[in-house]
């Protein structure tokens, strides 16, 4: 029989610990390392199942701000250092540590310049893109002009641009504001790879698109005098392919030139449908379907719900 040794100093007997208490022990340490992993990028960090989450969860005041979560600088572009379009100004979040952000290119219409859609590039910028609000060759170019010049300043963007290590060159979209929303059609028909289109009370010769294959959402006016609903927005629309996510939002008291001013409808909604098809980001599918209703700014809202892509 063995006896116990004897010491001068005594020692508490340390408990051994039970195979429950080392199960504990192990689940809060995996616990711990969950945390620390979903905090390490703050509110910003995006979902493991997508990538290209940007931003916090999204709600209705989130997306009706007038800024969204990400701090915003911009970068003039002289017409003199580009080929194909007349230049304009780059909105891009500052921060970095979300990565790489899709992109999105935005027409004026006819004899307008940039800074008739200026409102619309910090705006969606601080959402979490990158924004180039251009100039056109000229202020009369037609819309087949300027939705090659909105895939000439994509090109730029994605290739030369001081900001192009910032952008995923695989999610852009474009918009544009009447003959530059014509334009935006031209575009997402001749680069069936763009990811989003959204035309601005648009104005085209060409009424039909059955080719396009990009996500479209079209917003008209209810006022609209210059490209009335009826021969321009509702045509476009109705003849894209039902097959396609496609939407209709026709304003309520509003006018050809609505979307020359900041208007919290058209960002709501813009960024709702960039976020969804350019991020993959069903956060804001919640935004579009179930259709919005008729409201105070929507006088109707048209469709395909839920959307696939």
């Amino acid at each position: 029989m063995q006896h116990p040794r004897t010491s001068t100093t005594a020692t508490a007997p340390r408990p051994r610990p039970t195979r429950r208490a080392g199960r504990l022990a192990a689940l809060a340490a995996a616990v711990t390392a969950v945390v620390g992993l979903t905090t390490l990028g703050g509110p910003a960090a995006h979902g493991a199942d997508n990538p290209y989450e940007r931003g916090p969860a999204p709600t209705e005041s989130s997306i009706e701000a007038l800024r969204g979560p990400y701090s915003v600088a911009e970068t003039s572009v002289s017409r003199l250092a580009v080929t194909g379009f007349g230049g304009g100004t780059i909105y891009y979040p500052t921060s970095t540590a979300d990565g790489t952000f899709g992109a999105v290119a935005v027409s004026p219409g006819y004899t307008g310049t940039q800074s008739s859609i200026a409102w619309l590039g910090p705006r969606l910028a601080s959402q979490g893109f990158v924004v180039f609000t251009i100039d056109t060759l000229t202020t009369l170019d037609q819309p087949d002009s300027r939705g090659n010049q909105l895939l000439a300043a994509l090109d730029y963007l994605t290739q030369r641009s001081s900001v192009r290590d910032r952008i995923d060159s695989s999610r852009l979209g474009v918009m544009g504001h009447s003959m530059g929303g014509g334009g935006s059609l031209e575009a997402a028909k001749s680069r069936p790879s763009l990811q989003a289109a959204i035309p601005l009370t648009p104005w085209n010769l060409d009424k039909t698109w059955p080719e396009i294959k990009t996500p479209t959402l079209i917003f008209g006016a209810d006022g609209d005098a210059v490209a009335p609903v009826a021969t321009h927005a509702e045509p476009f629309y109705s003849t894209l392919p039902s097959s396609l996510d496609r939407a209709y939002l026709e304003l309520n008291a509003a006018t050809h030139f609505t979307p020359n001013t900041s208007n919290t409808t058209i960002a709501k909604y813009s960024v709702s449908w960039l976020k969804r098809f350019i991020d993959n980001d069903t956060r804001y599918e919640q935004f579009l379907c179930p259709l919005p209703r008729p409201s105070l700014t929507i006088d109707e809202y048209r469709g395909n719900c839920p959307h696939t892509s």
